[in-house]
C-alpha cells in the first residue's frame, strides 16, 4: 500500500487464478503454482482482493475447504485478511470448483451470494434437442456473484461485487454432443452458443439489478464490480452492468453508470488475456461515480502473459494463470 496523507491509499485488485487444484485431481504440484502465483499476489499490494476460479478441496470430515488457497497465501499479508467465499449448495463449505473469494484488510460488515435472488431463470424450449423438448425449461446460471460490504472507515460502506460470468462457450444441448468437445450438428452448436449468451447476459442483468438496488438505498453509494466478465467492455454483459448513458439514452441515469478503470490506460496496454494471438480485456474493475472521485490509477500486470490457447500446447501443465491481474488504486479521503 502506498501512502497518501494521513491514510494509506486503497488498492482493489482482481485476479482469476485458473485453479487447477492439487494432485491427484490437478496435474500441477501446489509448490509449482506457489512459485508463480505468490509473487504475483504480493506485487498487487492489494487492500481488497477479488479472486476467481479458486477450487475447493474435500476433507476427511466430509466438508470442503480452500486448503490450496491457504497454502498459496501463506507468508503474504493476505493470509491475515478478512475473507468471504462462495458456498456449496450442499452446505459442506466451499464449492467444488470455481469459487469466488474476496479478501479484505478492512472489516467485513456483510456479504451475500447472488444467484437468482433478484430474478428467476428465463424459460426456453430447445429447437435442436434430441429428443425434442416438449415444454420450456429454466436456463439458470451455474455460479453466483459475491457481494461484500466493507467498512473502509467513512460514513458509507464500500460495496464490492466479485463476478465470474460464464465463458462464451456453447452450452450443452441434449443429444447434440459427440463428446465433450465435438458437436453433432451446426444448428445444435449454434443453439448451445445462444443459450450460453443468455446465461452470461442473465448473470450480468442480475448484477445490474443488485447495483440499482444499492443506488436506490443511497444514490451516492461506493460500488465496485470486479472480476472475470469473459467479455470486452463493448460486449453485452459489460454494457448491461455499466449502464452507459449512450445506451440508456437518458442523462437522468448518468449517476448510476459505472466506469471501467482500464479506460484510464493507453489502448495498447488494455488486455488481460491473449487468445490465439488476440489481446482482449476480459477482466475489469468497474466503479460508481462517487468511488471514481477517489481514483488515482489503474494497472494491468500483463507483461509476462501467455496465450491461453498457444501456451498450454507448448508448455505442458504450466503453473501460471492465463489471466492478468487488474488493479485500481484510490485515494483514501479520510
Amino acid at each position: 500500500m502506498s501512502q497518501s496523507g494521513s491514510q494509506p491509499d486503497i488498492r482493489i485488485a482482481s485476479f482469476n487464478l485458473e485453479s487447477r487444484d492439487a494432485p491427484p485431481r490437478g496435474r500441477v504440484a501446489v509448490e509449482q503454482r506457489i512459485e508463480i502465483l505468490r509473487p504475483q499476489l504480493i506485487r498487487l499490494r492489494a487492500d481488497v482482493l477479488c479472486l476467481q476460479e479458486v477450487n475447493g478441496q474435500n476433507e476427511a470430515d466430509g466438508t470442503r475447504s480452500l486448503r490450496v488457497l491457504d497454502e498459496v497465501l501463506e507468508g503474504t499479508p493476505y493470509a491475515d485478511f478478512n475473507r468471504v467465499h462462495s458456498q456449496s449448495p450442499s452446505g459442506k463449505g466451499a464449492r467444488d470448483r470455481h469459487n469466488l473469494v474476496t479478501l479484505s484488510r478492512f472489516p467485513i460488515s456483510g456479504f451475500e451470494e447472488v444467484c437468482h435472488t433478484r430474478m428467476d431463470p428465463p424459460l426456453y424450449q430447445s429447437v435442436t434437442a434430441i429428443p425434442r423438448e416438449q415444454a420450456p425449461v429454466a436456463i439458470g446460471w451455474e455460479r453466483p456473484v459475491l457481494m461484500t460490504n466493507l467498512d473502509v472507515g467513512g460514513k458509507k460502506p464500500l460495496h464490492v461485487i466479485n463476478v465470474h460470468l460464464r465463458a462464451p462457450r456453447a452450452a450443452f444441448i441434449p443429444g447434440q454432443k459427440i463428446n465433450s468437445k465435438s458437436w453433432k450438428s451446426m444448428p445444435g452448436w449454434a443453439e448451445g452458443y445462444f443459450i450460453a449468451a443468455v446465461k452470461q447476459s442473465g448473470q450480468a442483468l442480475e448484477v445490474r439489478f443488485l447495483i440499482d438496488e444499492i443506488f436506490d438505498s443511497n444514490p451516492h453509494a461506493l460500488v465496485c464490480v470486479a472480476g472475470d466478465f469473459n467479455a470486452d467492455d463493448h460486449e453485452a454483459p459489460v454494457r448491461i452492468i455499466r449502464g452507459d448513458e449512450d445506451d440508456t439514452g437518458s442523462g437522468e441515469f448518468a449517476a448510476r453508470m459505472l466506469v471501467a478503470m482500464e479506460r484510464s490506460m493507453p489502448q495498447s496496454q488494455r488486455f488481460s488475456i491473449i487468445h490465439r494471438g488476440r489481446q482482449q480485456m476480459f477482466d475489469h474493475i468497474l466503479v460508481s461515480n462517487d468511488l471514481m472521485s477517489w481514483f488515482i490509477k489503474a494497472e494491468i500486470h500483463n507483461e509476462a502473459l501467455g496465450d491461453e490457447v498457444g501456451s498450454p500446447a507448448a508448455v505442458e501443465d504450466a503453473p501460471e494463470s492465463y489471466h492478468a491481474p487488474v488493479v485500481a488504486e484510490f485515494k483514501n479521503p479520510l
